[in-house]
């Protein structure tokens, strides 16, 4: 199993910062196909999103975003310093097609498997896992 990190703060940090840390796990996973890349990309730009735009309270919130890459799946954990979040993951749903924002927890437990938050030690603990589709 071979783990990744990326450490980032917002400010100066955004989600762009998701963005580059993944597509260099992709450069150096190929084995992880394209299906997955999407998914697992979708998931974890929405969360870090999320919590760079709520989390912080409008200051800054620092992020920490550890992947696993396994021969089974993909495991992220994104922890933050940020307020405790007041969300229900496992209800997370889609909002009627009106409706200008509150799409992306619903999206991340749209694809993956495994979608967790908890608040431990002052910190929030966003866990997400996706197996790896048969090729």
């Amino acid at each position: 199993m071979a783990e990744h990190l990326l450490d980032f703060a917002s400010p100066p940090d955004d989600v762009n910062a998701v963005h580059d840390f993944l597509a260099a796990v992709w450069g150096s996973e190929p084995s992880v196909g394209p299906e997955d890349r999407m998914a697992f990309e979708l998931a974890l730009v929405e969360l870090a999103s999320n919590v760079v735009e709520h989390a912080g309270g409008g200051g800054r919130v620092a992020c920490s975003l550890a992947l696993a890459v396994s021969a089974d799946g993909l495991e992220a954990r994104l922890t933050d310093d940020g307020r405790p979040a007041d969300v229900d993951v496992a209800g997370a749903a889609l909002p009627d097609a009106s409706a200008e924002s509150g799409r992306g927890l619903a999206l991340v437990g749209m694809v993956v498997d495994e979608f967790r938050y908890e608040r431990a030690d002052d910190r929030n603990r966003w866990t997400v896992r996706r197996g790896r589709s048969a090729v």
